[in-house]
C-alpha cells in the first residue's frame, strides 16, 4: 500500500510544475508539462501503451519547449505540492 502512495504523489497533471533532466541539456530547467499533442504520441496513447511523453512549455512563454519528454525525464516540482 506504501508503494501505491507514493506513486500517486508522483502523479504528473497536464498544467503541473515539472523540473526538465532528459537528453537536451539546454532545456533542463522548469517547465509546465502537457501531455504531447503529436499525433504519434496521441496514437500510442489511443492504443493504452504506458509510454505516456510529455509536451514542455516554458511558464514565461520566452521560449519553445521539447516535445516527447518521457516521464522518466522530468520530476514534479515540489511547488506542486
Amino acid at each position: 500500500m506504501a508503494d501505491t502512495l507514493f506513486r500517486s504523489a508522483e502523479l504528473i497533471e497536464p498544467g503541473d510544475l515539472v523540473l526538465y533532466h532528459g537528453s537536451i541539456q539546454a532545456s533542463h530547467g522548469l517547465w509546465l508539462a502537457i501531455p504531447c499533442p503529436c499525433h504519434i504520441c496521441r496514437a500510442i496513447d489511443a492504443l493504452g501503451l504506458a509510454d505516456v511523453r510529455f509536451a514542455l512549455i516554458d511558464p514565461w512563454r520566452e521560449r519553445s519547449g521539447p516535445y516527447h519528454a518521457r516521464r522518466e525525464s522530468i520530476t514534479r516540482s515540489a511547488a506542486c505540492s
